[in-house]
């Protein structure tokens, strides 16, 4: 099933890519910091946006947030979707360019992610965000490193005037060769691809499981390395890329190996493509977006629980 519908959303792709342009990028690297954000905010070809998620005191975006960002929380604004039944998974081409059109993003746009920072997991959201964008074929996209942690220590002002952008066209140009499919996984070890497990490793011996997730376990053959391992909490930012290729070498993979990274719904999955692909530069990493979601559903499907 997920192969047909990967071929429809290819035919899809196929006729947005038409009309797509690339755009100018004002950076080539993944990360940026506050001081660079800064310095850029008034290029009309810049566009700031703030996915931190709603908090039980509101909107953390109206309490302040950097001048000119637009709002587009990870958890509301539809970054991700439920997809024959399993969560997490990247939207229907046409509804996520039309939304990511709405914040006044078109292909001539270099975009800055900003999440809140605090942690691995809530830098999550911006790497699947970073993930989301270059999946659908625009390069032009980076991350503020540390999010508004970062924003703040730094001592930059923040607004809370809120930014209502005009809608444009958002062009699609996908990228299947950065999404792996469940059949992809099947087929990893005997095409010679890593799997990179990027959950707790209780989850991963099959110790404990997310309430996601039909099975505990993992998919047979998969090295654990967990999304944890890269970010640092205490520091707020993102590892460098020679304690990325220690985590691969300690997993006993190359750092140069064909990969595709896996967690429960593909959250913690990007932290690891994200570090793999764009911090270390293995441009030869996937991300399976169903992960143990959609795999574990299936009890034809093998996994393993160690021992």
């Amino acid at each position: 099933m997920r192969s047909l519908i990967l071929s429809a959303v290819a035919v899809v792709a196929f006729a947005f890519a038409g009309n797509a342009a690339q755009a100018e990028r004002l950076t080539e690297k993944p990360l940026v910091d506050a001081n660079w954000v800064e310095a850029h905010l008034d290029n009309p070809s810049l566009v700031v946006v703030d996915i931190r998620s709603m908090t039980k005191e509101g909107s953390p975006y109206d309490a302040g947030h950097i001048p000119g960002s637009v709002y587009a929380p990870y958890g509301k604004f539809g970054w991700r979707a439920k997809v024959n039944d399993v969560v997490g998974m990247l939207p229907p081409l046409d509804v996520i360019s039309k939304r990511i059109g709405s914040l006044g993003i078109d292909n001539d746009k270099q975009v800055v992610v900003v999440p809140a920072g605090q942690n691995s997991s809530d830098f999550g959201a911006a790497t699947r965000v970073y993930w989301t964008f270059k999946v659908l074929g625009h390069d032009a996209v980076t991350i503020l490193d540390g999010g508004q942690r970062a924003w703040l220590a730094a001592g930059k002002a923040v607004s809370t005037d809120a930014v209502a952008p005009d809608a444009v066209a958002f062009n699609v140009n996908f990228r299947p060769e950065l999404l792996a499919t469940a059949e992809d996984v099947a087929k990893a070890r005997e095409n010679g691809v890593a799997l990179i497990d990027a959950r707790p490793e209780s989850q991963f011996k099959g110790e404990t499981k997310s309430g996601v997730v039909a099975r505990a376990g993992a998919v047979p053959g998969a090295k654990n390395i967990s999304q944890s391992e890269f970010y640092s909490d205490q520091d707020g930012a993102f590892v460098a890329s020679d304690v990325i290729e220690s985590l691969v070498s300690d997993a006993g993979v190359d750092k140069d190996a064909k990969e595709i990274t896996y967690c429960n719904t593909g959250h913690w999955a990007s932290v690891a493509w994200f570090g793999l692909s764009e911090v270390m530069g293995n441009k030869n990493t996937a991300m399976y977006d169903g992960s143990m979601t959609e795999w574990a559903a299936d009890p034809n499907r093998e996994m393993v629980v160690s021992e």
